[in-house]
C-alpha cells in the first residue's frame, strides 16, 4: 500500500537525472559522506608509481576477501589503473587532506612520500588508516567508470585515528556521536 507524503517540497517530487546538467544530481550524491582512500598502482607495464584519490572504496565479500572502487573513464589515469593487475587501497585519516587532495590532481606526485613496493611492486604508503593490497578479480563497465574488484591478499590496520570523510564538495572529520554503538 502506497501511503501519500504530505510533503510538497522537491524531494516528494524528485527530479530526473540530466546528462546535460549533471549538478544537481552531483550535488544530491555529495549528500552522502564517505570515507576517502587513496589507491596506488604502477603504470601500464610496471612503470612508474600512479595514485588516485577514490571516494568509491567499499567492501564486496569476507569470503573470499573481496573490495571494490571505481575509476573515472576521464581520469587521464584510467588506462593504467583498468588495466592494472594489483593495486593498494589506503584509508586516509583526517589529517591527510592534503595527501587527498595531491592525489586527486597529480597522480605521479609521490615527492616526500616514503613509499615502499609491495613483493608484487604496488607502492605502499606509510601512516594510513588501514592499507589493503590486491590482485584484480575482476572489472564491470559502469556507465563513465570501470568499478574495478580486487582479491585482498594482505592487509594491515594502521594506526588509530579519525578518518578524513568526504561530503558535499569538502573534506571533514568525524565527529564521534557517543559510545560505540553510536547512541547519544
Amino acid at each position: 500500500m502506497l501511503i501519500p507524503n504530505a510533503n510538497s517540497g522537491p524531494q516528494a517530487a524528485g527530479t530526473v537525472p540530466d546528462p546535460a546538467n549533471p549538478r544537481p544530481y552531483r550535488d544530491a550524491l555529495g549528500r552522502y559522506a564517505t570515507g576517502v582512500a587513496l589507491v596506488t598502482a604502477r603504470e601500464a607495464g610496471g612503470g612508474a608509481p600512479l595514485g588516485i584519490t577514490v571516494n568509491s572504496f567499499a567492501s564486496v565479500s569476507l569470503d573470499p576477501p573481496l573490495v571494490l572502487w571505481s575509476a573515472a573513464r576521464a581520469s587521464l589515469r584510467h588506462a593504467h589503473f583498468s588495466v592494472a593487475g594489483a593495486f593498494a587501497i589506503h584509508v586516509l585519516a583526517a589529517d591527510q587532506a592534503e595527501l587527498a587532495a595531491r592525489f586527486s590532481r597529480n597522480g605521479a606526485d609521490f615527492s616526500g612520500i616514503g613509499f615502499t613496493l609491495s613483493e608484487i611492486g604496488v607502492p605502499l604508503l606509510p601512516d594510513t588508516l588501514a592499507r589493503f593490497e590486491c590482485v584484480t578479480e575482476t572489472r564491470h563497465e559502469g556507465g563513465d567508470h570501470t568499478i574495478i574488484i580486487g582479491r585482498v591478499t594482505r592487509f594491515a590496520p594502521g594506526r588509530a585515528a579519525a578518518p578524513l570523510i568526504f561530503a558535499q564538495g569538502r573534506y571533514g572529520r568525524l565527529s564521534a556521536l557517543g559510545p560505540r554503538d553510536g547512541t547519544a
